[in-house]
């Protein structure tokens, strides 16, 4: 079997996947390497050496693919907004006013609305400036002059008077590009609008179809909105799974599909379109009508699916799957879905090469893959002669043309279907034959659905763990009723719509059978996530376990469909090992041993430190935590910076569990990561300074409680010696409770380590930094984590004199409202050469010791600052 379309976007991945390495060819070399390579291939095929000059024309192809990257990466028009930022021709420090038009109807979310507008024109300096490029608006629902529902509607073109700015990554290894994922959106600038007056409707061109089409979008929202009003929660799964609007989606409901491996039911993709475009053909069939306007309808009806859908880089590649296998049974033509697939894959990359690195494009494509590559060809084996041989049961002619197994099974068949007959009313014994054989196709179908199933989840399990930490046992049993109930979800969900337009009554009747429906799959999604062995987290396997996995995964559909199973059974060996390595990762972290590593996270405006210890113990110190992380409308809203920003990091190193985690103070941008840390982390042990009567700290004590971790309360005078590092307790006196968190209750440490010391002083402020001092505890240290982000009521010059570093480290959010960290303290720590690092420029921040030498790296700046400790205060105290 050829499969030419795969070996072409193979070559031509290839070619993307390796451009990094080719930047010095230019671009005359390169068209004139592309140009030699076709010319020699067609002089070999005209000479009749067709396997050769494949040969060439595929190396043209990788060719091709890197040079298409490079030409994708320098595309951005001269006066894009990213170019302009970058060159220093346009200031984002200061309010700006943008113009364009709205992409889409303001989109209605927990906390606001949001606007996504095309940019077309900034003002600056008094003058008019032509610009590209997104800008996304965000507008909370606490201020008393939001724009009111319908004024402004998609197409319509505005001005905001805003301080825009680019997306900040948080700057740690392992850490998700935000910016790069808006960019894929079209969004390169985000702005709060804090005043519904700083936007207005301006006059402009009329709506396009492509708005035109967002504004239908809107309306079907709202009608949602409207049959459910008595049973939300229905209402915004169907938000996500019709229209994949997932905003209203309740987080914890989000992590249930997440551990299940259904996830993929609530994001718009192949699952949805096969569904949505089968009952279209479907019901066409039923009409009677010819494969010609059957086809048309289809495709009509998927066009507008993916006008007025929101996700749409997922439904436009299941569009295109679609519509190359839809035209290829047009022409009458065996359909291959392997090259079907790889026809869609070649499309989006030629258009968007960038795509290659989406890990959205790599999931649905290898989904789909699997599918084609393993699923139907195993299928075909086992299941398909079977259900062929159920068509035209009482035809003994046909038994001929069927294996002899599957001639067998008619046999057994009719025989059951005649016993049948005899026994039911003349009037309905010519029944029997659909009777006998409707159990059986039901039985095939539930085993296609197994074969599928499994395949899938085993096919995606590398890329999972990759992209997303997670491994689901349950995943193949989860997806078989989430998939079955999807199928049914999907049509019914727009004929639920679209009846409501015409009769809103029978709208309301069939919503309550939708929202029947939607609550079974949240039932069997909820139950099966609640099993203990449901799904856990790792940390993403290394580059040559994908590498491999992804090979015995190829050369098993190779094998798939060879005439011997041979083969097949010789790869499930190193299948297996793979499956094993990827899904119990058996590494040892990624620290050095034998060296003392604390790192200040990029949490933003919070704390979070992680302590690696010599002999390979860890420590983390806080979690960091988002001010606006909580809940409205019932809806968790906010950045989990546990979940998002500091577990990442620690699945960039390696771990799977932490010795201890251990909470400086209650504040929210001290504890709010550190639930999802729990977890997603086995966790020895929970340091924690004075007991608070808050519910942050409840909750996180009764998580703690739940997963057997030992909470270990610590003060002022305790010593812990941990791989020959010892762990002093400064503060709190007392371990006594308090009605509120307090910055001056923080949990203290001091880390020696041979002839080197780190201070790391949670958010205390003068009035204890003085107490520290009067009791002349041993405060000296090589590196010190700025106390309170380098706010003014920390880090007094008494202080600073006392410990004398030689490198501080602040922890601070970018613009953050707080002012931190304080011009004075800057002032205070420069003037006595101290090398200040911070995380808002600087990213994460490493202090590494071998107990002699200390050296301090960023994230942001691969240079290294070191200081042997021989000549540093913290040598001055002897022995440690």
């Amino acid at each position: 079997m050829k499969l030419p379309a795969v070996s072409i976007v193979a070559a031509f991945a290839a070619g993307l996947a390796v451009s990094g390495g080719l930047g010095a060819i230019s671009l005359p070399a390169w068209i004139g390497v592309v140009l030699t390579l076709i010319l020699i291939g067609a002089i070999l095929l005209v000479g009749g050496l067709s396997r050769m000059a494949s040969v060439f024309a595929l190396a043209a192809w990788v060719l091709l693919g890197a040079f298409a990257l490079r030409l994708d990466q320098a595309s951005l028009p001269a006066n894009h907004v990213t170019r302009l930022i970058d060159s220093g021709r346009l200031d984002t420090s200061v309010a700006l006013r943008w113009r364009g038009q709205l992409r889409q109807d303001p989109e209605r979310l927990p906390w606001g609305l949001r606007y996504d507008v095309d940019l077309d024109e900034v003002e600056t300096a008094g003058a008019a400036m032509p610009i590209s490029g997104g800008l996304r608006l965000s507008s909370f629902f606490n201020e008393k002059d939001t724009p009111p529902p319908g004024y402004l509607r998609a197409g319509d073109r505005v001005e905001a008077l805003v301080r825009a700015r680019s997306p900040r990554n948080f700057a740690n290894p392992g850490s998700a590009d935000i910016r790069g994922a808006l960019a894929r959106q079209g969004i390169h600038l985000q702005a709060p609008l804090r005043s519904g007056e700083l936007l207005r409707r301006i006059d402009g061109p009329p709506p396009s179809l492509r708005h035109r089409l967002a504004r239908a979008r809107g309306i079907l929202l709202a009608r949602l909105d409207s049959l459910f009003r008595d049973a939300p929660w229905p209402g915004t799964i169907l938000r996500a799974m019709l229209l994949g609007d997932r905003s209203f989606v309740d987080r914890e409901r989000v992590e249930a599909f997440q551990q299940t491996a259904a996830y993929h039911v609530l994001v718009i993709a192949g699952l949805h379109v096969a569904a949505l475009i089968g009952f279209v053909f479907w019901v066409a069939k039923r009409l009677r009508l010819a494969l010609l306007p059957r086809t048309l309808v289809t495709l009509a009806v998927l066009a507008g699916y993916v006008g007025i859908v929101e996700d749409r880089p997922p439904i436009l590649r299941a569009a295109l799957m679609a519509t190359a296998y839809l035209a290829a049974r047009l022409l009458y033509r065996r359909v291959e879905l392997p090259n079907a697939i790889a026809v869609a894959a070649l499309v989006i990359l030629i258009a968007r090469p960038g795509a290659f690195v989406d890990a959205s494009f790599q999931l649905s494509f290898l989904a789909v893959g699997t599918i084609a590559g393993l699923a139907l060809p195993w299928i075909e084996r086992t299941s398909e002669p079977y259900r062929r041989a159920l068509a035209h049961l009482s035809d003994v002619s046909r038994d001929a043309g069927h294996s002899p197994r599957a001639a067998q099974f008619r046999l057994d068949l009719r025989a059951v279907s005649a016993w049948l007959a005899g026994k039911l009313p003349s009037h309905v014994a010519s029944l029997a034959p659909r009777i006998v054989t409707f159990p059986c196709r039901a039985g095939i179908g539930l085993w296609n659905l197994v074969v599928v199933s499994a395949t899938i989840q085993i096919g995606m399990l590398p890329l999972l763990a990759h992209y997303f930490h997670r491994v689901s046992p349950v995943g193949p049993l989860a997806n078989i009723p989430a998939v079955l109930l999807t199928g049914l979800i999907v049509p019914l969900g727009f004929l639920t719509l679209g009846s409501s337009f015409l009769w809103r009554g029978l709208g309301v009747v069939m919503a309550k059978v939708l929202a029947w429906l939607v609550a079974a799959l949240s039932g069997s999604i909820g139950w099966f996530s609640s099993l203990h062995w449901a799904s856990y987290r790792i940390p993403g396997p290394p580059v040559w376990v994908l590498a491999g996995f992804l090979v015995v995964l190829v050369l098993l559909a190779i094998a798939a469909r060879l005439p011997r199973r041979r083969w097949e059974w010789l790869l499930a060996l190193p299948l297996a090992v793979f499956v094993f390595l990827v899904s119990a990762y058996p590494f040892s972290s990624r620290f050095v041993r034998g060296d003392l590593e604390v790192t200040v996270l990029d949490v933003g405006q919070g704390d979070s430190l992680f302590v690696a210890f010599p002999d390979g113990h860890t420590m983390l110190i806080d979690g960091g935590g988002t001010p606006g992380y909580g809940r409205s409308s019932g809806i968790r809203i906010g950045i989990d910076t546990g979940e998002q920003v500091v577990s990442p990091y620690l699945w960039s190193q390696g771990l799977k569990r932490l010795d201890v985690v251990a909470l400086t103070h209650a504040h929210q941008d001290h504890i709010g990561g550190l639930t999802a840390v729990l977890q997603n982390f086995r966790v020895g042990e929970l340091w924690v300074g004075r007991e608070v009567d808050s519910p942050a700290y409840r909750a996180l004590l009764a998580e703690a409680n739940a997963r057997g971790v030992l909470v270990t309360h610590r003060k002022n005078g305790e010593v812990i010696v941990t791989d020959g590092v010892r762990e002093d307790v400064l503060w709190p006196e007392t371990s006594g409770q308090i009605d509120a968190p307090k910055n001056d209750d923080s949990l203290v440490l001091r880390l020696v380590y041979k002839q080197t010391a780190m201070l790391l002083p949670g958010d205390i402020e003068r009035k204890v930094e003085n107490s520290l001092e009067s009791k002349r505890e041993a405060l000296d240290a090589d590196f010190l984590k700025v106390a309170h982000h380098g706010s003014k009521t920390s880090s007094t010059p008494d202080l600073l004199d006392l410990v004398h570093p030689r490198f501080a480290a602040i922890s601070v959010g970018e613009n953050n409202p707080f002012g931190h960290p304080n011009p004075e303290v800057l002032e205070r720590l420069t003037s006595r050469g101290i090398r200040v690092f911070r995380t808002d420029q600087d990213g994460a921040i490493t202090a590494r010791s071998d107990g002699h030498t200390l050296t301090v790296r960023t994230f942001l700046d691969s240079g290294a600052k070191q200081v042997a400790a021989s000549g540093s205060p913290a040598a001055n105290h002897g022995p440690r």
